[in-house]
Formats: C-alpha cells, structure tokens, sequence
C-alpha cells in the first residue's frame, strides 16, 4: 500500500488471532492499535485536528496546545506538523523518555511543569497550558476527553474489524478518556446489535466509581477524573487489575504471543484469557492492544524497577472476584455495570420553530422524563419559552464551532439522551452534530439532500421519481435558457427556504428574471443564516397538492397519512388551510404513498418523520419538496386529533433512541383554516374568538398576531395571523364546521392611520 504521508499511514492495523487454550469454535483475536506510525491514539489526533480544520475552529497553520505524557502527544505532534502546525506538548516529569525523545524528534515544543499543583500533575499541567493560550493567539486545544472526535476516530477501526472478521460477540478495551471503547462499541452495535462491551481499568482509578489513587503505576489507562468522552452505558462489564496483575500480563503477553507491547494491552491480554474461558462456543472476542513496549522497558519490563516500587508487594489474582458495581477492590476483579434509562437525561434542541409545536416538543420532553435544554442564539424570540421548564443556553447557533465546543464542554456525552431540533433552519446542522456524538438521527448527507431542494431534484432524477421538470440558475443571465426548459408559466423559489418564501408563479421570462434577482440578492435567511443564493426554475404542475406526512423508525418507513392542502392559486403560493386525512380514494392514498417512500429510500432517509410535499396529476404524483421534519402548520396536531397518534411525542423518542408507537387508536378526521388578512394595514383586533370557539366541532381558536401589527395579503406562511381547527368524523363535516366559525369572526385591519378601523370578515383563499 502506497502512503503519501505518515499522516495516512494511521489505521489499516493488523489482526491477529492469538494462541489460546479455549472452548471449541472460540477465537481470541488482538487489534495491533501498537502498529500506527506511534500508537492507537494517533487515530485520535488525526480526527481531532483534521475535523478542527474542517470546521474552522483550527485555522491553517495556528499552533496546536495539548497536554500529555503519553502516546496522544506523539499523534499531535505527528499529525499536526505533517499539516504545518506548530505543536506544543505540555508535559511533567513522570514522561518516558523514550516518548521525550521521539516528541523532540518530531520538532514540538515540550513545556515541562516542575511540580504539583493543586490537584496533582494534571492540574498544573492544565494551568501551564491555559498560559500558553493565553500567549499564543488562534491556538487549539484537542480537549481529548471532552472531544467526540476521540471516540468518533474509532469508526475507522470498526470498519477495518468488519472488513476481517464476519462477526464481533464480545468487544475488550482499555478504558482511559473514554474514546476508544466507547466509540468503537457504538459504532459495532451498529452491525451487531448485541456486541457485548468490557471495559479495562486499573485499581486506583475514579473512572468506575472506585477511590481514586494518584499514585498508581499503570498508564495509558484509568483516570482521576470521570472524561466527558466516558459513556459507561455503553459498556457491560468492567475489570480492574492492580499493578502487579498488569505488570505480570504484559511481560505474559510478549512471553505467550510475541506481542511486545504496553500494560494497557497487557490488561486487555489477561482480561481477554478470562472472558474466552466463559464463552460460548462459538464466540468471537475482539481486543484493542493500544500500544508498544518500548516505553515500558524501564518500568514494566524492568526487574529494578519492580524492587524499587514493591510490584510484588501487590495481590496477584489468577482470576477475576466478581463484586458488586461500588465494591472497592485491591485485586483482579470484575462487575456488572447497572443498566441506566433515560430518566434525567438531557435532550438538546438546537432552536425551535416559532409556533406552538415547538414549545410543545419542550413539554413533552420533560412528560418523557428528560431534561429538555434549548440551546438558542435568542431566547426572547420563543413566546411561552418559560413556561416550558427547560434549560436555556445562549450561544451562536449559527456557529457549528461555538455549538460544538458548548455541548462538548458542558455536556458529557453519557448526560445526553438524544440531540433534536423543532425549525426547519437548524436540521441540517443538527444533522451534522447527532452524528458527530453519535446520537440517533439521519445523516447529514441525507438532510442536505432534502433540506437543498436543487440536490433533491438531482436525486430525484437518478432515482427516476415523478417531479417537475427544472433548471437550477445561480445568474440572472441564465433564466431564459431556464425558463426555455421548463415552459411558462414556471415556478421560481429559493433552494434552501422554508414557509413557501419567496416562491412565485411566473407568467413570461421577464417577470422570471426578477424574481431570481430577487433571490439571488437575498444575503441572510430569517435566522441569520447565510442563504445558498442558489435558485431553481420549475416547471407548473397542474393538479391537486398534498402532503404525505410519514415516519421512519430503523429503516422502515411508515405512511402516517395524507394531508389535503388548500393552496392560493397564485402569483404566491400560500397555505390556507389542511384536512387530514385527505378524502382521497384507497388507491390514489397509496400510490402517493408508495412515490414518497420511494423519494425517501433515494435520498438515504432512515430516522424520524418527514413532510412530502406532492401535486396528483393525471399522469400520476409529482414530488415538490421533502421537508426533513415533522409537518408545519399544525398538521401533527390535525393528525393527534384525528387519530389519536402524537408525531411530536414520536420524534422525541426517535431522537433519544426511546420506543416508538406509531399505531392510530380511532378513526376521524380534523382541518385547519388559517386566519389572513385580504388588505395592508395596521391589525386593530379579531372579533367574534369566543363565539367561534363555541362552534360545535371547534377544538381551537389562536390567534397569533398581536394588535397594532403591520398586515398585508399574505405571500407566504409568515403572514399568517391565526388559525382555526375543528375535528369530526368525516371531512365534509370539519370543512362545514370550520366554514362556520370563520363565518363569526371578523378581521379588523386599520388601513388609514386616521380610520378607526375596519373589519374584513373574508378569509384570503
């Protein structure tokens, strides 16, 4: 295999099958992590910088700041000056030094603490680094046990152990900041879902709710602190051996198998031995060996050394006691990790839309048992926000950077049930983050299909889907050749809004034109984000629209219903009212369903509920728009209403892998008639609430703009000043209902500033 560069000798290690005496059909087989470039970690040194890079939160050529003592220093060093980055180590006296050696030899700057601080050498190595950041601007900081792109490099190790191996029943692994069992456990269940996970520890470390002692022999493995990246709901069981029992696996390791290697792969050895006496027959056990012996050969592998630290005076168990999770151990021993819910834990909202849904996702989470958190750049901008009981976190939400050092810093990972959003806008990068931590959700690639309507139409076309015919313009002077494509009239929208903004009919090239001016001239979305400024031209399909409300739930999607949609006939297209479900035939409800789920499977949809926007024309469904998220315009409460099946309450368990129940538990049906103004002006008021919410059949009356607002006709779903809903048990009979409670309500809109005001009591159509 060709390199070009040590950077891209990381990873692609070997496996080995190790000679063991166990049951018949067993195999035993070590992960070489001891044969990267330096170690295992350097797997995490090219995830953390390279993904800092990506990012931004790493700039080209700022200097890197990382405390170490260990082998994570030498992958920074390696990976960070094969990128041009200055690297800087600090470190304290207990480094080998060999790994002094090869630190200076890769040209980084080792800064050495000379004593104790506080909380021992790791917090006077903390307070040297955070001089350094002081003093050299643009630095980063890996934060190896709060970063999940420590876990997150292991993804590549799983892939390389399913490449080899058919199966994986039993996974064993050092437990240290928490990275590599945690992330490579999580990323195996994907493919085996009943993997069991061991932990390795050593006795005198807090990780495992043991007393901590600083003074233990063993590196690379324990910790006096519990690492944000730690997840030991992940992990089944865990080990501790005390130094003597390390010590003796390790130069047992070399003896037995010609691995010569650190005391993390050493425990991992001896625990290995162990679990295959007790294993199925049949089974197959995987364990990570993370490092070499050649830091260890003044310690482990040095008779002196023994003497001098009384190792012998130390336990020496031949097998495991097991004790109850808590039980302070001395010796080899092993427990059971209690299984914990849900119950307490976070469930982030990245924003949240600005009706009632999304308040309403904050309560229900809280109903679940969770601890809902909306993290937001504005809080004040959510009506009702705290009412909700949640958690609020300012930070720049258009900033993946600052959203990604805020939740890694805040949160650890064991803390978060599941990471969701109620907006349209943030998808996408909820996406990227649910993927990141590793958290239920869809991918980012499946998302940015949906989300950016020009890549869905150019998946939708390889996958052979009805839509419209298009032409993607991102330039004024290439709306005719557009507009040529497609026919007039055509229909021209942005790629990447959301409420039906700025979408228009056009009826020649000129006024085509225009509105892609329009467009093009827009910076900034409604939250800030910068717009894609990217447009397409489509073709006017005629026929009626629907909305196929659905939902995913590992892999299989379900059709939850069919939305009828009243839509203005133009120039603008706006909502003006919902039925579900829609009074469609058997065989036209399914093969709309059958188009969507279709639609879905092509752009890689695998978790949580999706809106399909579809006009049904002669020649069958042509699919508009796929909104990866939840229905807007009350829809998921015309659905709740109509039968009885909470998508809000769905979507929140989806997120934090809680079970889903999709089942319909009555047979009805409910509408939607939102309130618009037919005029510009100032709103005074909306007569008649209380007598329309008296309106047999009527379950809600809102109105949602406040008086002394500026109104106008409406042109798109921002111009909305309330709504109706009405349920019933036909479609005939919520259309009647909502027709007469709009019948008792007036809309009155001052047009003049001298007018006392007059009432429209039509309902824009």
């Amino acid at each position: 295999m060709l390199f070009q560069s040590a950077r891209d000798m990381i990873g692609h290690t070997p496996l080995v099958r190790l000679a063991l005496d166990v049951p018949d059909g067993t195999e035993v087989y070590a992960k070489l992590e001891l044969a990267n470039p330096f170690a295992m970690k350097d797997r995490v040194a090219k995830s953390m910088v390279e993904e800092a890079l990506r990012t931004g939160a790493l700039q080209p050529g700022a200097p890197i700041v990382e405390s170490s003592s260990g082998t994570l220093a030498l992958g920074v060093a390696l990976v960070g000056r094969t990128l041009g980055h200055p690297v800087h180590i600090v470190t304290d006296p207990r480094i080998d030094p060999i790994t002094l050696a090869k630190l200076r030899a890769l040209d980084a700057r080792v800064h050495m603490v000379a004593s104790m601080t506080g909380q021992g050498w790791q917090s006077a190595r903390l307070e040297r680094l955070s001089e350094l950041l002081r003093d050299l601007p643009g630095a980063f900081w890996p934060r190896q046990y709060t970063n999940p792109d420590n876990p997150r490099a292991y993804r590549a190790l799983v892939g390389e152990l399913i490449d080899d191996l058919a199966s994986v029943d039993v996974l064993v692994g050092a437990v240290g900041s928490g990275g590599s069992l945690c992330g490579s456990t999580r990323e195996l269940r994907k493919t085996f879902p009943s993997l069991r996970s061991v932990g390795v520890d050593c006795v005198g470390s807090a990780l495992f709710e043991q007393p901590d002692f600083p003074r233990r022999l063993q590196s690379g493995l324990g910790n006096s602190l519990s690492p944000n990246n730690l997840d030991r709901d992940v992990i089944d069981e865990v080990h501790w051996l005390n130094d003597h029992e390390a010590f003796a696996a390790t130069r047992a390791l070399v003896r037995e198998q010609g691995i010569f290697a650190g005391n993390t792969s050493g425990s991992v050895y001896r625990v290995l031995t162990e679990i295959a006496t007790r294993a199925t027959p049949g089974s197959r056990i995987v364990g990570i060996f993370p490092d070499r012996g050649d830091r260890y050969v003044d310690t482990v592998y040095s008779d002196e050394y023994w003497a001098e630290q009384r190792v012998r005076d130390l336990p020496l168990a031949t097998e495991p006691g097991l004790v109850a999770y808590g039980t302070t151990v001395t010796q080899w021993s092993r427990a059971a990790l209690p299984r914990a819910d849900k119950a307490g834990k976070y469930l982030l909202f990245i924003e949240s839309n600005t009706s009632g849904t999304g308040m309403d996702a904050l309560r229900t989470a809280r109903e679940l048992g969770l601890r809902p958190v909306l993290i937001t750049g504005r809080p004040e901008r959510y009506a009702g926000l705290d009412e909700t009981g949640s958690e609020i976190v300012v930070c720049d939400t258009n900033s993946p950077a600052e959203l990604r050092t805020v939740i890694q810093e805040r949160f650890p990972r064991q803390s978060i049930a599941g990471l969701t959003t109620t907006s349209d806008f943030y998808v996408p990068v909820t996406a990227e983050l649910t993927e990141w931590l590793d958290l239920p959700g869809n991918s980012a690639d499946a998302v940015a299909a949906c989300r950016n309507k020009d890549v869905t139409r150019g998946v939708l076309w390889a996958a052979g889907i009805g839509q419209p015919d298009y032409a993607v313009v991102t330039d004024v002077d290439e709306v005719a050749k557009a507009v040529a494509e497609t026919g007039l009239p055509c229909v021209v929208k942005p790629s990447d809004d959301s409420g039906s903004n700025n979408v228009k009919l056009c009826a020649d090239v000129d006024e085509a034109r225009e509105m892609v001016s329009r467009i093009l001239a827009v910076r900034t979305n409604v939250r800030g984000q910068a717009a894609a400024r990217t447009v397409l031209v489509e073709e006017f399909v005629q026929g009626d629209e629907y909305s196929v409300e659905t939902f995913t739930h590992d892999g299989v999607t379900t059709c939850i219903g069919v939305t009828a949609k009243s839509v203005t006939a133009g120039p603008h297209f706006v909502e003006t009212g919902h039925v579900f479900p829609a009074p469609l035939p058997t065989g036209a409800a399914a093969e709309l369903a059958e188009t969507v789920i279709a639609a879905l499977d092509a752009v890689g949809w695998r978790s949580g509920p999706a809106h399909t926007e579809v006009k049904l024309t002669a020649t069958g469904p042509r699919v508009l728009e796929i909104n990866p998220r939840l229905a807007g315009g009350m829809i998921p409460e015309l659905i709740r209403q109509a039968i009885g099946a909470d998508l809000l309450e769905q979507q929140l368990r989806a997120a934090t892998g809680l079970p889903v129940n999709l089942t319909a538990t009555r047979e009805g049906y409910a509408a939607i008639r939102f309130l618009l103004s037919d005029r510009a002006g100032v709103l005074s008021g909306v007569e008649g609430v209380e007598e329309a919410s008296a309106t047999p059949g009527v379950t809600k009356v809102a109105v949602s703009a406040r008086s002394g607002t500026a109104v106008e006709p409406a042109e798109n779903a921002y111009g909305r000043i309330g709504h109706l809903i009405a349920a019933g048990d036909t479609a005939a009979m919520v259309t009647r209902t909502l027709d007469a409670a709009r019948d008792r309500m007036r809309i009155c809109v001052d047009t003049k500033p001298s007018h006392d005001g007059s009432c429209d009591d039509r309902l824009a159509r």
